[in-house]
C-alpha cells in the first residue's frame, strides 16, 4: 500500500505516480502546512491531444471570510530569527519516511520532498492543460494511441550526467517488472508488450521506442485520456538507478533513496528524520538554478501557530476560521491566500470485515454520523460534507441524483434493523452472537479530538461499540493500516488533477476488496475518450454509484488560508499543481 497524498501539490506534481492518501490532520501541527504532493497527478489532455477542448479551469472557492488576497502589513513586525536568513525558506511537513525516489514513495510526504528534486516531462497550467516541462513538445497519433515526446537539448540530472530518452525508457520500463509494487498508475496505461515483458517472455517492452538522444515514443493498447500527463511525470536516471538492474529484482532500489539522483530544481543536503529534510538549490536545473539557495522542510512535531509566532517557518495553512484569518491579520508580517485544494477526505473501510461488507452498515454509518457538526460547524465554517470522490472545484462535480447522507439517525437505526443487527445486553448491536464495533484510527489532532467526541455519541445512539485508536505520527498510521486491524481510517486524498484521481486508491493497492464489475466498466469507459462531455456523463454514473455503495465513507472538503512570510516573493497557488510551479522562483526581499 502507498499512502501518498500528495503537500506543497499535486506536483509538487512533478509527482510520482501513486494517488495519494494522507492523514486527516486539522493542519494545527507545523507538519501540516498542504495537502501532500499529488503522487498521481494527471490531466486531461483535451485539445493538446487532439480530443475536444480541455474544460476551463473551475472557479476557485473563496476560503472562509477571505475572498481575496491579503499583503502583509507591516513587516517590521517580522520576528528576528525570520529577518536575519536571506538565502533560506523553512517550510513545516509532516514528517517523510525517506523514500524519495518517484514511483517508490511510501507517502505523499515523501512525494513532497520528491517533487523538488525531479521534473517531469509534462506538468499542467493554471487550466489543467498539460503544458512542457522536459519535454518541449509531443504529438498523438489521430488513434489516442501512439504519444511521442521530444525533449529539451542539454537536459541534465543534478549531477551533470545528461538526461536522455533512454532515461525516459528505463524510467517506464521498471514499472512493468514483476516486481514493482509501487503505486504507479502508468502499468494501467497498458503500454503495448507491457505485460509480456512482466510476465518475462520479451527483454523489452514492444511499445517503447527510442528514435533518438532527445525523441522517445509509446504505444498504448488502448486510449486513456490520463495517459498524457501520466507518461509525461518524473525521470529517473538510467546509469544510477539501472545500474545493478536486473529483471524481477527492484529491492537494491530502497538502497538508493538516501542518496536520490534528480532533475529538479533542487537536490537534497541532507534528511534527518523527525527534524528537517535540508535541500540545496541545483545549478544544472533546467530551467536556472533557483533564485533561494538553500529550501528546508521542517519536520518537527509541533504547533504552526507557534512556529510561525517565532519565525521558525516561513510558510503554514490552516483552516479558514474568521477567527485564524484575524489573528492572522493582527501578525501583520504575513500575506494570507484563500485556497480550497482539489481533494477530499474519507475514512477507508475495511472491507474485509464481515460487518462492512453490507453496505447498509456503511450507509447506516453515513446516515448515523453528524458529520455537519463534525467537518462545518467545529470548524466554523471552513470546510463542506463531501458525499462524491471529487472536489467541488473538479470540471466532473455533480450533485444530481446524489444521496446527501445528512444527519438521520432514525434512519441509520433502520438500515442496521434491515441488515439484521439486533440491539444486545448493554445497548450495543449483535449479530450471530457477534458485537457491531468499530476500530477506528486517525492521526492525532484537534480534527481528530472533535471526530472522537462527537462519533462516540453517534454511534453509541445507534448500538456501535466504537473504538477509537490515535497515532501520533502518519507512517504508524500507515502502518497499522496496512497491517489490515481496523475498521474505519480517516484519509484526505491528494490533489486531484483528473477526475480519474478520485478513485486511484482503488487500482494502487491501497483497497483491493471492492468488486464491482459496473465500476471497473464505467471507470475504463471515462479513460477511454478526451471528449469532455462524454467523461461528465460518465463520471456521474461512477459518482451517483459510489454515492449509493459507499466502498468509502465520505467526510469533507477544506477550505484553507496560506500564511507566509511577507518578505517572500513570486509565491502563487495552482488550482492543480498548488504551490511547486512557483517555488523555484520564490526570492526573499
Amino acid at each position: 500500500m502507498r499512502k501518498s497524498t500528495l503537500l506543497l501539490s499535486s506536483l509538487l506534481i512533478a509527482g510520482s505516480l501513486l494517488l495519494s492518501a494522507c492523514s486527516e490532520n486539522g493542519n494545527t501541527d507545523a507538519a501540516s502546512t498542504d495537502t501532500p504532493a499529488n503522487t498521481a497527478a494527471t490531466a486531461d489532455p483535451g485539445a493538446a491531444a487532439g480530443g475536444t477542448e480541455a474544460p476551463a479551469a473551475p472557479a476557485v472557492v473563496p476560503a472562509g471570510a477571505l475572498s481575496e488576497p491579503f499583503t502583509a502589513t507591516d513587516l517590521t513586525k517580522l520576528p528576528a530569527v525570520a529577518q536575519k536568513r536571506t538565502d533560506t525558506i523553512i517550510v513545516g511537513l509532516t514528517d517523510p519516511s525517506g523514500a524519495f525516489t518517484p514511483y517508490f514513495q511510501e507517502s505523499g510526504y515523501d512525494g513532497n520532498v520528491s517533487s523538488l528534486l525531479y521534473a517531469s516531462l509534462v506538468t499542467v497550467d493554471d487550466k489543467g492543460v498539460p503544458t512542457p516541462e522536459l519535454a518541449e513538445s509531443w504529438e498523438v497519433s489521430a488513434d489516442q494511441l501512439t504519444y511521442t515526446f521530444h525533449l529539451r537539448k542539454d537536459l541534465k540530472f543534478s549531477d551533470g550526467s545528461p538526461l536522455t530518452a533512454d532515461d525516459v525508457a528505463f524510467t517506464w520500463t521498471i514499472q512493468y517488472d514483476k516486481a514493482y509494487d509501487g503505486g504507479s498508475s502508468l502499468p494501467s496505461l497498458k503500454v503495448k508488450g507491457g505485460e509480456a515483458y512482466k510476465a518475462g517472455t520479451a527483454e523489452s517492452i514492444d511499445g517503447i521506442k527510442v528514435i533518438d538522444p532527445q525523441t522517445i515514443s509509446v504505444t498504448l493498447e488502448q486510449p486513456n485520456a490520463t495517459a498524457l500527463v501520466t507518461l509525461g511525470s518524473n525521470v529517473l536516471s538510467k546509469a544510477y538507478y539501472g545500474k545493478d538492474y536486473k529483471f524481477g529484482q527492484l529491492e537494491y532500489i530502497k538502497k538508493l533513496h538516501e542518496k536520490p539522483l534528480g532533475d529538479g530544481p533542487y537536490k537534497l543536503e541532507k534528511f534527518i528524520p523527525g527534524q528537517e529534510v535540508r535541500l540545496v538549490a541545483n545549478e544544472n536545473y533546467f530551467k536556472g538554478k533557483p533564485k533561494t539557495e538553500h529550501f528546508i522542510y521542517k519536520t518537527t512535531t509541533g504547533d504552526a501557530w507557534q512556529f510561525l509566532e517565532t519565525g521558525e517557518v516561513d510558510y503554514a495553512s490552516f483552516p479558514a476560521t474568521e477567527e485564524n484569518i484575524g489573528k492572522l491579520k493582527e501578525l501583520g508580517y504575513v500575506n494570507i491566500l484563500p485556497y480550497t485544494p482539489s481533494t477530499y477526505g474519507y475514512m477507508q473501510v475495511n472491507l474485509k470485515h464481515e460487518q462492512l461488507k453490507d453496505k447498509r452498515v456503511r450507509q447506516a454509518i453515513a446516515y448515523g454520523l453528524d458529520r455537519q457538526s463534525i467537518y462545518v460547524d467545529a470548524a466554523e465554517g471552513a470546510g463542506a460534507v463531501a458525499n462524491i470522490p471529487a472536489s467541488p472545484i473538479s470540471w466532473s462535480y455533480t450533485e444530481e441524483g446524489i444521496n446527501p447522507y445528512k444527519y438521520d439517525p432514525d434512519q441509520a437505526n433502520k438500515l442496521l434493523d434491515e441488515a439484521g443487527w439486533s440491539v444486545g445486553a448493554g445497548g450495543i448491536r449483535e449479530k450471530d452472537g457477534k458485537p457491531l464495533s468499530i476500530h477506528y484510527l486517525a492521526s492525532k489532532s484537534k480534527n481528530s479530538d472533535i471526530f472522537i467526541a462527537v462519533a462516540k455519541e453517534n454511534f453509541a445512539a445507534l448500538g456501535i461499540d466504537f473504538q477509537p485508536e490515535i497515532f501520533a505520527d502518519f507512517n504508524s498510521l500507515v502502518s497499522k493500516t496496512e497491517s489490515g486491524d481496523y475498521d474505519l481510517v480517516s484519509y484526505s486524498t491528494s490533489m486531484l488533477t483528473d477526475p480519474a484521481d478520485g478513485f486511484m486508491q482503488f487500482f494502487d493497492g491501497e483497497i483491493t476488496d471492492y468488486e464491482n464489475p459496473k465500476f471497473v466498466e464505467l471507470y475504463n469507459k471515462a479513460l477511454a475518450t478526451t471528449d469532455i462531455e462524454q467523461r461528465k456523463a460518465v463520471y456521474k454514473e461512477l459518482y451517483q454509484l459510489f454515492n449509493d455503495e459507499l466502498p468509502i465513507i465520505f467526510t469533507n472538503y477544506k477550505k484553507t488560508v496560506y500564511a507566509y512570510n511577507g518578505r517572500i516573493q513570486n509565491l502563487s497557488v495552482s488550482p492543480f499543481i498548488g504551490l511547486a510551479g512557483s517555488l523555484p522562483n520564490w526570492t526573499l526581499k
